[in-house]
């Protein structure tokens, strides 16, 4: 872990301490402010893949076949969905110490799900491990060093990542839905 990072998460803990005791209040769990952003990438992500069509759910750029693009080999729609459900299980089991499904075998999740209900309830399924490693975080064991794809780092720090890749992948979803037509229903909601 570089020290930018440490830094980074030493910065937030002592921030989140600090409004604490200058506000004079009880300080709150430590977890909330992490499970209000975690809350805010589920709903927009969920109602996003909710959002795709089942005739569109395999859609890629790919197939839009765009002059001077370069968009073969990208991942389908339901693929970004799978890849991201399944790295959210890999990065907050993490946290949680829980052991992951077997059919896991790579990034991309379970070949056997296929369909978009299943997809879903794959996705559904990788947020609820989310929720259980974010209340699990306290000021104690939030720097608390785990291993995760073969380096060691902060609990709090794989918190981050996970956060942040999912925003990735929403951001991903957004474009493929706007390729379809489709408006996300987090920006339909945010008007």
């Amino acid at each position: 872990m570089s020290f930018h990072h440490k830094t980074f998460s030493v910065t937030i803990i002592l921030s989140f301490a600090l409004l604490s005791v200058c506000s004079g209040q009880q300080p709150a769990k430590f977890s909330i402010a992490v499970e209000r952003l975690f809350n805010k990438i589920e709903n927009d992500i969920l109602t996003s893949a909710q959002a795709m069509p089942e005739d569109r759910f395999y859609f890629t750029p790919e197939n839009l076949q765009i002059k001077n693009s370069n968009f073969k080999g990208v991942r389908t729609f339901a693929g970004q969905i799978m890849h991201l459900a399944t790295d959210n299980i890999l990065i907050w089991s993490a946290i949680t110490g829980d052991s992951v499904r077997n059919d896991i075998q790579d990034v991309n999740g379970p070949a056997s799900i296929k369909t978009k209900n299943d997809v879903i309830k794959y996705l559904k399924s990788s947020f609820d491990e989310g929720h259980k490693a974010v209340s699990m975080l306290t000021e104690k064991n939030a720097m608390d060093m785990i291993e995760f794809r073969g380096r060691k780092l902060p609990k709090l720090d794989l918190a981050f990542y996970g956060l942040t890749h999912a925003n990735e992948h929403y951001g991903q979803m957004v474009v493929y839905l706007r390729m379809c037509g489709i408006i996300p229903p987090p920006t339909i909601n945010e008007r």
